[in-house]
């Protein structure tokens, strides 16, 4: 935790109310977003029971599972969820655009537009990735053949499960962890994982405090679980008595409508809850890096949307080259997010700065025209010697940014006295003389800092059939096997 972020939660308990971290928003709101909020049967991970889902808040869908034990059930379950989840992402990807050519000349083309997914927490996403990865090897033909639409389903849901996992993306968003990016509360960060208990510091009802509206989400039978679990006394009181009923009577719909209405009573309060905070982070302004982000999404979504047709599912494990990949892939996704935000908003930046990754000041010394000429070539190297207060706890020759004009580069060259003399290597145009107002003036404010949108280079690996003996060898070409479809939802 920084120390903004814990003094932020100070503030939160004072006043009684969830303290702003972030002056914009930090993701992507979709005008049409899917919805969901699902539920599984008590005591297995992946055993669907009922979902709440849509792109209407006043007029959702819901599918029930009302044995959920029941294989046929829960396949049935997963074909009506399959066709809500396809037909959200044909319907959002829109027409495609054509992108200036790589590096090779190949045309690009990408989609106009890509399907958000919006689950209530953390637990939802776990829910649709084991779902995912429970779906998209099943067979569509012998004898326990499924719905052709269920093992798409489960390719799409690991595609978005996987791309949850990149830091900044926008494609499928746990309300919990999206709300924390930008308000505090003065509760601990498990109870912060509770959606009723969250909003209720972010905006309580009318007449009470964040403390007494937490208080009240905890409650199971004044704010049920935002699932995917339930409430044990519901389960027990409730849920059992009326599968068992269904059992009984050989499935009549009226004990189905009293499963559904038990169900519905649990979901309804978290549907409207949602709703309620995707209102709260629409009403901040988007951040500036929001709409690159986005477009990475889309090109993802184009990329797996055109290829969907010919490739296999998702293998259950990587193999040792493409887990490198991946693993190198977010750990740069995440330096790059967490500059990008920095740059994007005063609050994160200031974080930084009490952390000693950034410093601001004002300019007290320019040299706008100094040349550095030791090399073969006279080089354009400003000097720019800046007063500052912050902690500056990086190394003399350390590489800062302008965080105004991160294209802006620079290196420390002397540390005294909170006095930071730094020279200018890049960013002020191929000329001996700098652009107009490139580089900072004397008494001008100015921050800098160490993180870089663009700080790690580009990955060097072996090809798969290159990977060496210290990792198995070049593993053999996964091709999807009738084993695979074994896998049980639990």
């Amino acid at each position: 935790m920084s120390t903004l972020t814990a003094l932020a939660q100070l503030e939160a308990l004072a006043s009684g109310r969830a303290a702003p971290v972030a002056t914009v928003r930090h993701c992507h709101l979709s005008d049409s977003p899917l919805v969901m909020v699902p539920l599984k049967l008590a005591g297995e991970a992946a055993a669907p029971l009922a979902t709440m889902l849509g792109t209407d808040r006043d007029a959702p869908t819901l599918l029930v599972v009302p044995q959920p034990r029941n294989r046929d059930q829960r396949f049935a379950y997963a074909a009506e969820l399959a066709k809500a989840v396809l037909d959200h992402v044909e319907s959002e990807r829109g027409a495609t655009e054509t992108l200036e050519p790589s590096k090779d000349g190949e045309e690009r083309v990408r989609y106009e537009r890509a399907p958000q997914i919006v689950v209530p927490n953390r637990g939802g996403v776990g829910f649709l990735r084991l779902l995912g990865r429970s779906t998209r090897f099943r067979s569509t033909e012998g004898p326990w053949a499924v719905d052709p639409a269920v093992p798409a389903l489960g390719r799409w849901l690991t595609w978005f499960a996987d791309r949850n996992d990149r830091p900044g993306s926008s494609l499928l968003l746990a309300l919990t962890e999206t709300l924390r990016l930008h308000w505090a509360t003065g509760q601990s960060s498990l109870e912060d994982g509770n959606l009723g208990a969250l909003m209720g510091w972010i905006d309580p009802p009318e007449g009470m405090d964040g403390p007494t509206a937490a208080a009240r989400a905890e409650d199971p039978v004044a704010c049920p679980p935002a699932g995917p679990a339930t409430d044990p006394t519901f389960d027990n009181e409730v849920l059992a008595p009326a599968i068992a009923a269904y059992d009984e009577s050989g499935g009549e719909p009226r004990a189905e409508e009293r499963i559904r209405a038990a169900v519905a009573s649990q979901l309804t309060p978290t549907w409207d809850l949602v709703w309620r905070a995707l209102d709260l982070l629409r009403a901040l302004p988007e951040g500036a890096s929001v709409p690159k982000r986005w477009e990475r999404d889309r090109d993802s979504f184009t990329y797996f949307h055109r290829e969907f047709a010919e490739s296999p599912p998702q293998a259950k494990l990587d193999d040792p080259v493409r887990a490198a990949r991946r693993l190198h892939d977010l750990e740069r996704s995440q330096e790059s997010y967490e500059a990008q935000r920095a740059f994007d908003d005063p609050l994160v930046m200031a974080e930084q700065r009490l952390a000693g990754q950034a410093f601001g000041g004002v300019v007290t010394e320019a040299e706008p025209t100094r040349l550095d000429e030791s090399g073969k070539r006279p080089k354009l190297r400003p000097y720019v010697r800046i007063r500052t207060e912050d902690p500056v706890r990086l190394d003399e020759g350390a590489t800062v940014v302008n965080a105004a004009r991160p294209g802006l580069k620079g290196r420390i060259v002397e540390i005294e006295d909170g006095d930071v003399l730094l020279e200018l290597t890049g960013g002020m145009g191929r000329k001996l003389t700098p652009e107009p107002g490139v580089v900072p003036e004397p008494g001008q404010r100015v921050v800098f800092t160490s993180r870089t949108a663009d700080s790690w280079g580009a990955a060097k690996f072996p090809e798969r059939e290159d990977t060496p003996w210290t990792h198995g060898g070049p593993p053999a070409e996964y091709e999807p096997a009738d084993e695979d479809a074994t896998e049980v939802w639990s």
